[in-house]
């Protein structure tokens, strides 16, 4: 009798997150039986996800799936799960750019598609939100190269580049860039007060607010935010307050908006940020989380006009500061519209960790299903 099922998949980093990544048709049809697997086999819920490949925080509890691409003119869908170590939320509605950065290296080394050249470039699409974006890697002698200059914060070492070319980033899970309509507003929230927010989505839904109006700094130590019980208490009210203002309704139990306190940057960058994810601070930023805090520098009016360093003309370059060190991003304003952002453009890298097999219980995922 089989106790357990094998499923293949490919264990990889990419950007500052890893988790393993399958085919869409190596996982379950039906979604209900896909998300059991995937739960089993990242081990949640358990803090340490003891059980299952996952690394017992947020970062670490992800799964791509990938697969050929339907919709005319794209290559590859990939599809974003965010797990948790300590509940048995399966969350697809939301973008992972960090993971994204795997998905073409995934899609050659599994044969989904061939190498182009030297450098290959590739249209893909996160099927969570319907979000396009061109990824190019390096592919000497037709193989994905992984070792190479390009050097990110919050990974050691250096790798091979990975460009993303995002196509429309605005409005990811929101109805637009600004689902208040506004570059800021300022909510009265119960227990914390009148305090001017910015609610943004530029691939990745936000409340951007100066780290100053709570009482804080910005350049505070990710383990001393994570002990701020009474500021957390104050950004969930205040996440609650915004996800309906959002249009995302009652945010409770989802993984957005993450939570943004900036402040003047403190090591000659654009901006520093503070960032919850959204109940735990991040050790670094997540990349549409980095597009999305880089906007708002960009948008006159926003709580960040001010604090931002940005230098004049349509296309800039936002160094996005964090707890580990910075982020990069290129944005080109549309210029018919100041209030609109035309491209967004950033580097990752990524790296295949192992292949082979994860094994799932066989009463998760039974032979008759």
């Amino acid at each position: 009798m089989r106790m357990q099922r094998a499923i293949s998949c490919l264990f990889m980093r990419g950007g500052t997150s890893r988790g393993p990544f399958f085919h869409r048709a190596d996982l379950p049809a039906d979604p209900a039986i896909r998300d059991r697997v995937l739960r089993a086999v990242m081990g949640s819920p358990d803090r340490r996800q003891i059980d299952g490949l996952g690394g017992g925080h947020p970062l670490t509890s992800k799964v791509g799936i990938v697969s050929r691409s339907a919709t005319p003119e794209v290559e590859l869908d990939f599809l974003f799960a965010q797990l948790q170590p300590d509940n048995d939320t399966v969350d697809f509605t939301t973008n992972c750019g960090n993971m994204l950065a795997a998905v073409v290296p995934f899609a050659l080394e599994t044969g989904l598609v061939a190498s182009r050249g030297d450098l290959s470039t590739f249209r893909v699409r996160t099927v969570n939100t319907d979000m396009t974006c061109d990824i190019t890697v390096q592919t000497p002698e037709g193989r994905m190269r992984y070792d190479g200059p390009a050097r990110i914060d919050g990974v050691p070492g250096t790798a091979s580049p990975i460009a993303i070319n995002f196509l429309d980033t605005a409005g990811s899970v929101c109805s637009g860039l600004l689902p208040t309509g506004s570059t800021h507003d300022v909510v009265d929230v119960p227990g914390v007060g009148a305090l001017r927010v910015t609610c943004i989505d530029n691939g990745m839904p936000m409340v951007v607010m100066r780290a100053s109006d709570l009482g804080r700094t910005g350049y505070e130590s990710v383990t001393a935010l994570d002990a701020d019980l009474e500021l957390k208490a104050k950004l969930e009210a205040v996440r609650l307050h915004c996800g309906k203002r959002m249009g995302l309704g009652d945010v409770t139990a989802k993984s957005y908006p993450k939570m943004c306190l900036i402040a003047v940057p403190e090591h000659g960058g654009s901006i520093a940020t503070r960032c919850f994810i959204p109940h735990v601070c991040h050790d670094a930023i997540g990349v549409l989380a980095a597009v999305t805090v880089g906007t708002a520098c960009v948008l006159e009016g926003s709580v960040a006009q001010g604090l931002a360093v940005v230098a004049a003309g349509a296309v800039k370059t936002v160094s996005v500061e964090h707890p580990t060190g910075e982020f990069t991003v290129e944005l080109e304003v549309d210029r018919s519209d100041p209030r609109s952002i035309a491209r967004a453009a950033l580097l990752r890298t990524a790296r295949l960790l192992m292949r082979g097999e994860v094994m799932v219980p066989d009463h998760v995922w039974p032979a008759s299903e």
